[in-house]
């Protein structure tokens, strides 16, 4: 039952003034109750607002009013909760969160004030991660899911893999998973984790003169270390590049997941719901129209003056590529000029087609989301529906951060595909895949493909290795 407290107290919680707090209360933006010359507050409602306007932290906490009748899923790197919302929906209790950024921190308290929250990953080990769930040593787990920061094995950054600090929380939380011993687990990562190496040698260090990359140094050593490690374990696994509007999702968004499961066998492949033409009998792609036309709320970013001159002249699905060519060196500067498609720059969206994948900025010159016919940006409510979160799911801290927390969201739709798949192979259902169903544009992206692909590369490598050996000789 909720409680009450003073102003005086409030001012204290939110270090806010006094006079902040009765303005909060006047415009209802606190629940409260005047009392002769003064309010009253509801606590529960001041919490609320703490956390959303990032005035209040949200502290770690165990697992409150668990419920014994759901399959148990503990969800690690849980940001926003994007792929946790997708686990829930398919019938999984979320005990924990495990997330360090403060914002994600107070959305999460906000939205699953009953599931327990841990912030470092780093700082728990298999124990405390059982107590913190209301879990006992016999307690089997069904679930664990995750997605370790992706900066490190993103083709946009440095590649630097496991010898990145980011990459070392990869491990820790592989080791937590295999010491915690779930059914099965999930790990969900960008499509770079395919190609990065474990050990990156500089280009200046290879070819005539240096000895051939080793296994480690090869492109998908990384992933290819991961998974001896997930052999040597006993858990059986399989993963693929999923672009998430098979799933439903009106986006175009590819993550690889990894299944792994304590049975030993390999897991089947997601069951895709859409495909891009129809085909395998499913229904097509979903659309932007489909998911945001109806929105009356938006909250949104504005692009800057100079830029909205050339919206004016766009219509939906075009870009600066649409524009006379007169205008395009004008509204590309240098950028007209060096290489790559640049199909990011002056980029509305279409209505019949799914979003391109939603970034953690809307207005940035190469990666603009505008509206396809207004002249802004997405707002925070149409970056929900795209990555189909409920619309009353709150989002905590300054606009910016909430367009970051959704942007880097992994899609419900996925998450759904993700959870629906494991709960069937948790009850024993037999689980049925099209046949040759093409998940990804990429090649080689699959388990199967991918390692056929490393070995081939590795058997180059080692023969390219004993003919050099054999000429210096």
């Amino acid at each position: 039952m909720s409680t009450e407290i003073t102003i005086k107290d409030a001012a204290k919680q939110l270090n806010i003034s006094v006079q902040r707090v009765r303005t909060l209360c006047r415009t209802s933006e606190l629940d409260a109750r005047k009392v002769g010359n003064s309010w009253i507050i509801d606590k529960d409602s001041l919490n609320s607002y703490g956390l959303k306007t990032a005035h209040k932290i949200a502290e770690d906490h165990p697992a409150y009013n668990v419920n014994k009748q759901k399959p148990i899923a503990l969800s690690f790197f849980s940001g926003a909760m994007g792929l946790d919302l997708g686990i829930e929906k398919a019938g999984f209790e979320i005990r924990l969160a495990c997330e360090i950024d403060k914002y994600c921190r107070q959305t999460i308290a906000l939205n699953k004030p009953n599931a327990a929250l841990l912030s470092d990953i780093n700082h728990y080990d298999a124990g405390d991660i059982r107590q913190a769930a209301g879990l006992t040593e016999k307690d089997d787990i069904d679930l664990i899911v995750g997605g370790p920061p992706c900066q490190a094995f993103s083709t946009a950054g440095k590649r630097k893999g496991f010898n990145d600090d980011r990459g070392n929380v990869f491990l820790k939380f592989l080791d937590l998973c295999l010491q915690l011993k779930p059914k099965y687990f999930v790990i969900e990562n960008v499509r770079g984790l395919l190609s990065c190496p474990l050990e990156h040698r500089p280009h200046y260090k290879r070819g005539e003169g240096y000895t051939e990359l080793d296994e480690d140094e090869l492109k998908g050593g990384a992933l290819n270390f991961i998974l001896k490690r997930l052999e040597s374990s006993g858990y059986g696994f399989s993963f693929n590049l999923y672009n998430a509007a098979n799933f439903g999702t009106p986006q175009i968004r590819e993550r690889v997941i990894i299944i792994c499961s304590r049975d030993r066998k390999r897991p089947p492949y997601l069951v895709p719901t859409h495909s891009e033409h129809g085909e395998h009998g499913l229904p097509k792609w979903n659309t932007v129209k489909r998911c945001i036309s109806k929105l009356d709320k938006h909250d949104h970013l504005n692009f800057p003056e100079k830029r909205l001159k050339y919206y004016k002249l766009l219509k939906a699905g075009e870009n600066w590529k649409s524009l006379p060519i007169d205008l395009q060196k004008e509204a590309m500067g240098k950028s007209f000029y060096s290489g790559g498609g640049k199909t990011g720059f002056l980029r509305r969206l279409a209505w019949n087609k799914p979003s391109p994948t939603l970034v953690t900025h809307p207005a940035m010159p190469a990666t603009d989301l505008a509206h396809p016919e207004e002249d802004r940006p997405l707002s925070v409510q149409e970056y929900k529906r795209i990555q189909e979160f409920p619309d009353k799911w709150q989002l905590a801290g300054p606009l910016i951060q909430q367009y970051k927390q959704i942007g880097n969201a992994v899609p419900v739709g996925l998450g759904y595909a993700v959870g629906s798949l494991i709960f069937r192979l948790l009850r024993g259902i037999q689980v049925i895949q099209p046949v040759n169903f093409k998940y990804s544009r990429y090649k080689n992206t699959d388990d199967i493909a991918w390692r056929a692909e490393f070995s081939q590369n590795l058997s180059n490598s080692r023969k390219s290795s004993n003919s050099n050996k054999r000429k210096a000789l």
